[in-house]
């Protein structure tokens, strides 16, 4: 009885050690092997310029991150003609510095931001691995963090709030529309009012002569839940960018993400994908994002990235 015993022994022992190098890899190598993504979506009329928007999101950035900041502020280095943040950009009560290091690069590159509710409210002590066991549980009570200090970084580099909002963007010659919806991973998305805002938007671009040019509308969102998607859709968005998965995180090497953190299918956990709904639909991008909560950091198969997102005319093609 001896050997079969010792033979289990000896390969629950293997097994916690490959554990344990899987999780030291995850923590040490893979969370730093910072990636940019480039995407090119055929969304705006024939013959317009082509439009890059860095697409940032889920940071969750703590004083100590030196290599996270230092890759971020080097995005800059090549300026992208606009910037989308998809929220949870804090990670640590006391990021806002070290938010604003990586950010000021930026400064002057139009943008448009939302907010998850790590921008709120400070991050929790979780099992590194317990949002396997489905989505985590929205909180919007907490340690309070200095929203409003990020929001004030956000108007000196001249980017535009708009969390359940709307706003008219003239870039490269075409014109944009995106509507931005509240974190819907703790129910803050006013996808009621989706119609009020857009009606309210059009009516001013009319007063202002602008009606009538082309008009390109992306939705964004930090938490792609199927209802937000739906409703921006609905609503005529052509592109939507979201963060909030972190792309699974800890994935499968060749079968992907266990989980999304919300109820969008695994199998667009990160990525370009196309979200139908109704005789419509729109080009979804999910961040990965760049960050993970600092209680849980730990990536496997699935490193972290900001996003190129190239807009080019609808008689270029999707590439």
């Amino acid at each position: 009885m001896s050997g079969p015993r010792n033979t289990l022994t000896r390969a629950l022992w293997g097994m916690g050690a490959l554990s344990a190098l899987a999780f030291a890899y995850g923590a040490v190598v893979e969370r730093g092997r910072y990636q940019l993504r480039v995407e090119q979506v055929p969304i705006l009329d024939a013959g317009s310029e082509p439009i890059r928007i860095l697409h940032l999101s889920d940071l969750h950035l703590a004083p100590w991150q030196k290599n996270a900041t230092s890759w971020i502020r080097a995005l800059a280095d090549n300026p992208p003609d606009l910037v989308v943040g998809t929220g949870d950009f804090f990670g640590h009560p006391g990021a806002l510095p070290q938010i604003r290091q990586a950010l000021l690069p930026l400064k002057g590159i139009p943008g448009v931001v939302v907010h998850g509710s790590n921008d709120r409210v400070a991050p929790r002590a979780v099992n590194p691995f317990g949002y396997l066991a489905g989505p985590s549980h929205g909180v919007e009570q907490g340690t309070p963090l200095d929203f409003e200090g990020l929001h004030a970084l956000y108007e000196e580099l001249g980017w535009h709030d708009i969390d359940n909002a709307v706003v008219s963007l003239t870039i490269r010659g075409s014109q944009l529309e995106f509507v931005g919806l509240g974190d819907a991973h703790v129910g803050s998305d006013r996808t009621d009012s989706l119609p009020t805002w857009l009606e309210a938007a059009r009516e001013q671009r009319s007063v202002e002569g602008r009606s009538e040019r082309s008009t390109t509308t992306i939705g964004v969102s930090h938490a792609p839940y199927r209802r937000v998607l739906d409703a921006l859709v609905t609503h005529g968005s052509e592109l939507i960018f979201a963060g909030h998965t972190h792309g699974g995180q800890v994935c499968i090497p060749g079968v992907g993400a266990l989980t999304t953190n919300c109820d969008l299918p695994l199998s667009q956990a990160r990525g370009l994908s196309l979200w139908p709904h109704g005789n419509k639909a729109a080009y979804l991008n999910v961040s990965a994002g760049i960050g993970t909560n600092i209680f849980a950091p730990v990536r496997f198969a699935c490193p972290p990235e900001a996003v190129l997102v190239t807009l080019v005319g609808d008689d270029i093609g999707y590439a």
